[in-house]
C-alpha cells in the first residue's frame, strides 16, 4: 500500500527532536507556522537507507505568515528561536513567507511572486517530494502534501515547474543529494528549461 499522511506522521516522528520542534513551534503560536521541506524528506530517506536520524540534513525550516513586512519583526522571531535550536541540537532556520519576495530575487536571480499562506512557499519548492509540512495544532498534526507521497517513498527526485523554478539550481541540489543517498533517482528538467538557463547565463 502506497504510503498516507498518518504513516508518514508516524515515520518522521520517530525523530524525537522532530517531535519537540514541533511541540516547540506550537508554544510559539506564531500565525500559519509549519515545519517543511528536506527536514521531513530527508528523515524518510534516513529511514529506509539505514542512515542514523539527522544525516545529510543541513537545517530544519520553520514557515510561518505574518502580514508585517519588516525585517525587523521576522528578526525577533529568529531570535526568539535561537535557545530552542541550541537546546534542541537542530540548525533551524525561521522564515517569514509573507516576505519572501522581497529578497528572494537578489538572492537567487530568479522571479517569486507574493504569496498569501505559507503552504504557498511549499508549493513553490524546486522538487516535489520536499512539497511537505506538518504543523502541530490542539486537535492535532495536519499534513500539507499537494503530490502526496509517491516520489517520497520511492525515492525519487522529480523537478516541480513553477514560475521561479531554476534548472540550474534543481540540478546543484539534486547531484549533492544523490551523493548522500546514492540510492535516489534523478529526474532531470525540461530540456526547454535547461535550455532558458542557459541562455540567461550566455
Amino acid at each position: 500500500m502506497p504510503m498516507n499522511a498518518q504513516q508518514f506522521r508516524q515515520l518522521v516522528l520517530r525523530f524525537s527532536s522532530l517531535d519537540a520542534l514541533l511541540d516547540e513551534v506550537a508554544e510559539f503560536a506564531l500565525p500559519d507556522a509549519w515545519i517543511v521541506a528536506g527536514c521531513l524528506t530527508q528523515t524518510i530517506w534516513n529511514l529506509q537507507t539505514g542512515h542514523a536520524h539527522g544525516y545529510g540534513i543541513g537545517d530544519y525550516d520553520v514557515f510561518y505568515f505574518d502580514p508585517d513586512l519588516s525585517w525587523e519583526a521576522e528578526d525577533r522571531v529568529i531570535a526568539r528561536m535561537r535557545p530552542v535550536s541550541e537546546r534542541l541540537g537542530l540548525a533551524v532556520e525561521v522564515r517569514n513567507q509573507a516576505r519572501v519576495h522581497l529578497w528572494y530575487t537578489a538572492k537567487h536571480g530568479t522571479p517569486y511572486p507574493s504569496l498569501s499562506r505559507s503552504t504557498d512557499g511549499i508549493d513553490h519548492f524546486l522538487t516535489r517530494c520536499t512539497q511537505i509540512g506538518i504543523r502541530r495544532t490542539r486537535s492535532g498534526d495536519d499534513i500539507y502534501a499537494p503530490f502526496d507521497f509517491d516520489d517520497l517513498e520511492q525515492m525519487i527526485v522529480r523537478p516541480n515547474t513553477t514560475a521561479n523554478f531554476s534548472a540550474s539550481a534543481y540540478v546543484a541540489k539534486a547531484a549533492r543529494w544523490k551523493a548522500l543517498w546514492p540510492k535516489l533517482t534523478v529526474l532531470p528538467p525540461p530540456e526547454t528549461m535547461v535550455a532558458q538557463t542557459e541562455g540567461s547565463m550566455s
